[in-house]
């Protein structure tokens, strides 16, 4: 198969994987598996809604950290709500 039978999607992809500096490999495949299952089910389960003002800069920086973590914006936002009220939120700074 060559480049031409790609869609434009698939030859972006195919671009970003063949760059050396833009995929990394995960080193505990089953942990990080089980996490991404957890995020899921955080996602899946939400049964209430709530509506916050933030400005537009944290909005970017939290999008950013999603973007890095795989995960989506507003299940990072939950994903720290939650570990902050449980107790398990750890500040590394």
């Amino acid at each position: 198969m060559s480049n031409k039978d790609l869609d434009q999607e698939e030859r972006e992809l195919l671009e970003s994987y063949e760059k050396k500096d833009e995929w990394q490999s995960v080193e505990d495949v089953g942990n990080a598996a089980s996490r991404f299952r957890g995020y899921a089910k955080a996602t899946i389960r939400k049964n209430s809604r709530v509506n916050i003002r933030i400005s537009s800069k944290d909005l970017e920086a939290i999008q950013k950290k999603a973007l890095e973590e795989g995960i989506p914006y507003q299940t990072l936002i939950a994903s720290v709500l939650h570990k902050y009220v449980t107790g398990r939120f750890v500040d590394r700074s």
